[in-house]
């Protein structure tokens, strides 16, 4: 009799550990297929394309379980070591295949939580790759550049970049004009051709605060940053609405600028003296 109530013993505890099993596999499936489909919804994919994620979390809990059948019943014991040994090897390997697989969906999913850009965003991905985000995946990211090509980078690697974000909380770009000019340029007219340059283009905006409007400053500011070896370094400041005109905006006033000093006769600084020398 007492050989008979072990063996229901073991029996019963097999069962109860394959009922917790179940039971906490059916409750990690609910929660993370809420979690698979928000992010889904947000990304804008279908989520039964990562439906092996759920499958896999089901293999890894019922794998525990026969683990604690196996090591529990000492009759189970000796062929739970020779089987687990095998499965540890297959694991082993499966686990290192698949690392990279896995690194970039956990890359994807904080991707979506904390939303460093989103889908049309102008982002710079350290310091190669910058563009507009066309598409968030949960394995990469996807960039179309300024040469229309598309840049298709593992989440993984995004989540361990620096993002310069240019459209995060606010669009509007101050455009840094960088003037060099001669020691024996007229400095105060250099200034004011800089200034007038940027008010004039079309794309300039008017974004100062209340601050600077009671202290008397102008739309656009241009200061003297530095005397150096060929000469003295002008910068404009410049507001425009967004990166897209920022960039139009700066290549137009630079040639406004070139035109206007070559007018004026105002020496650039000695890069600027050798490029119009050639």
């Amino acid at each position: 009799m007492n050989m008979v109530d072990k063996q229901w013993e073991q029996v019963v505890f097999s069962l109860i550990v394959l009922a917790v099993a179940f039971l906490v596999s059916r409750l990690l499936r609910f929660l993370i297929g809420r979690f698979i489909r928000g992010a889904a919804l947000k990304l804008k994919v279908d989520p039964t394309r990562y439906n092996f994620f759920k499958n896999a979390v089901d293999f890894i809990i019922y794998l525990i379980a026969a683990i604690i059948i196996f090591r529990s019943i000492p009759s189970f014991r000796a062929v739970g070591t020779t089987l687990l040994t095998g499965a540890g090897v297959l694991a082993a390997i499966f686990g290192f295949a698949s690392q990279s697989a896995f690194s970039n969906i956990i890359s994807g999913f904080f991707l979506v939580i904390f939303k460093p850009f989103s889908v049309g965003d102008r982002v710079k991905i350290g310091q190669l790759y910058t563009g507009d985000i066309e598409d968030i995946t949960l394995r990469h990211t996807v960039i179309k550049d300024f040469e229309n090509r598309r840049i298709v980078i593992p989440n993984s690697v995004i989540s361990n970049e620096t993002i310069i974000n240019s459209t995060l909380t606010d669009e509007k770009i101050c455009v840094f004009i960088e003037v060099p000019i001669a020691f024996t340029a007229n400095l105060n007219r250099a200034m004011d051709i800089i200034q007038q340059a940027g008010l004039n283009h079309p794309h300039c905006i008017d974004n100062r605060s209340p601050e600077e409007l009671t202290k008397g400053e102008q739309p656009v500011m241009v200061r003297v940053m530095t005397f150096a070896d060929f000469g003295i370094q002008l910068r404009g400041y410049v507001w425009a609405t967004n990166p897209i005109h920022a960039f139009e905006l700066k290549c137009d006033v630079l040639k406004t600028i070139q035109e206007r000093f070559q007018q004026e006769n105002i020496e650039f600084g000695y890069p600027g003296r050798l490029l119009m020398n050639r």
